[in-house]
Parts: C-alpha cells; sequence; structure tokens
C-alpha cells in the first residue's frame, strides 16, 4: 500500500445532482486528489451556478442538464459525457430528495416520487454507466445513503424505505459486478450542517438551542453537527485503489450515532 493508492489522478468522476451541498463537498475532494469532475443537476439555473462555485473554488468541472430518474435522458447524457469528457471511472450517486410527511397523510404519488429519486435514479444511473466500466476493466460506484438506510423514524417512510433500498442495492451491485472489478459502496452520512438545516441550528428568542438541535447533539457522541467537507475523505477512499477489497459495504460516516444509545434523561 502507498500513498498514490488513494490518488484519483487520470479519473472521471460523474456526481449527480453536485451542484452544492454533499455532492459538492464530495466533488471537491475529489478533485483535489486529481479527479475530472463532471456532474449533473435538473435545472440549466441550478447546473449554471454549480459551475460558478466550482470555478470559484479554482476546479474545472463538466456540468450536464439531466434528470436522474429518466432512463432515457440518463443514457443520453452519459454517451455525451463518454464522447466529450472520456469514461466515467467513477459514480456517486449522490442525487435525492426528502418529503417529511406522516405516513396517513402522504399520497402514494408523494411516496413514489421518492423513491423514484432516491432508489430507481441510483438504479438508472449506475445501469447506464456499468458497460463503459466493465470495458475498462475497473470501476467504483459509491450510493449516498443515509442513517435512515438503518433507523426508522416519524414522517420519514418514502425517505427510510428508499434508503434502505439503496443499501441492498449497492450490494447486490457487488454481488453481481464485483468479479469484473468493480466496487460499489455506500456512504451514510450523519447530521450535516448545510444551508439547509441552519435554521433548525440557530438560537433560539431567549438564547437557547433549537429542540432539533439539541437532540441531535445530544445523540451524537460526536456532540456537534458534521461538516460536509467531512464526508470527502470517505469518499475519495470508496473511489480509490485503496478501497479494492472493500466492497459491498455501507460506511457511516455519522459521527458515531449509530453506535450510541444516546444519554440519559437527567
Amino acid at each position: 500500500m502507498e500513498m498514490k493508492d488513494f490518488r484519483l489522478d487520470g479519473k472521471i468522476a460523474l456526481i449527480t445532482g453536485a451542484s452544492y451541498g454533499i455532492g459538492f463537498a464530495i466533488a471537491k475532494g475529489m478533485a483535489a486528489a486529481g479527479a475530472t469532475i463532471v456532474f449533473n443537476d435538473i435545472k440549466q439555473e441550478l447546473v449554471d451556478k454549480g459551475l460558478a462555485a466550482y470555478e470559484e473554488a479554482g476546479i474545472k468541472a463538466h456540468g450536464y442538464v439531466c434528470d436522474v430518474t429518466n432512463e432515457a435522458a440518463v443514457n443520453e447524457i452519459v454517451a455525451k459525457i463518454e464522447k466529450e469528457v472520456g469514461v466515467i471511472d467513477i459514480l456517486v450517486n449522490n442525487a435525492g430528495i426528502i418529503k417529511r410527511i406522516p405516513m396517513l397523510e402522504m399520497t402514494a404519488d408523494q411516496f413514489r416520487q421518492v423513491i423514484d429519486v432516491d432508489l430507481n435514479a441510483p438504479f438508472i444511473v449506475s445501469k447506464a454507466v456499468l458497460p463503459g466500466m466493465i470495458k475498462k476493466g475497473h470501476g467504483k460506484i459509491i450510493n449516498i445513503c443515509s442513517m435512515m438506510s438503518e433507523l426508522g423514524r416519524e414522517t420519514v417512510s418514502a425517505y427510510a424505505s428508499a434508503k434502505g433500498g439503496l443499501k441492498m442495492l449497492t450490494r447486490n451491485i457487488c454481488s453481481e459486478y464485483g468479479e469484473m472489478n468493480i466496487q460499489c459502496n455506500g456512504i451514510g452520512p450523519g447530521y450535516i450542517a448545510t444551508p439547509q438545516t441552519a435554521p433548525l441550528r440557530e438560537r433560539q428568542a431567549d438564547g437557547s438551542r433549537h429542540p432539533f438541535d439539541q437532540f441531535i447533539c445530544a445523540k451524537t457522541p460526536a456532540g456537534r453537527w458534521l461538516e460536509a467537507d467531512e464526508l470527502a475523505g470517505p469518499a475519495v477512499f470508496l473511489a480509490s485503489d485503496a478501497s479494492n477489497a472493500v466492497n459491498g459495504h455501507i460506511l457511516y460516516v455519522d459521527g458515531g450515532i449509530l453506535a450510541y444509545i444516546g444519554k440519559q434523561p437527567k
């Protein structure tokens, strides 16, 4: 084992939905390790914002508009990427949505939409890139799973169902294509400090912490929310030759939540 085994020089990485947030943080880490970054988003305005953010970070990225739930569109964009950039070595299935709706109030269409984006899309995109990986004789697929791949929680029945399914899709891609030198693993992020979660971390009018902020910090041995950049190292490892013997594994980057029963009430 040498440090160069952690490098991604010469590798082309497609990170879905990576205009911002977790996907953007992972892409920055992979770029720093030498990878060429390709990303998509569902609207041109989001792709343009992403390209501007990558440029500001000193990264030359390639952005494409694509709905990852549309199989024909995905096949078309993968073919275009292969022609314009090169055959994809690394896929990160990052695009996802969540609808926090109690189960009895959620419609079947709302449930299907979450499953479509969070589970069907990783199947569609993985299926599109696998032939190129097989032809190259190597490939890395990283699915962004969740603690909800293991745990239930009120109001997230669709999300937890999709992420639990994504865990098993990860293991099945490993099972089917491991002998072709393709490794498929997952990353399960904990609670990440992002602009979307900022209102949950703001101090209340009386100076106290938001109840959900208190809950998360009490449930996390690290005692804090995690930063998106803390997912970059695990992602680079799973994308690199250093993890060639790691397959079908879900790496939980959660500050220890899944290992911890929580603090005893006072």
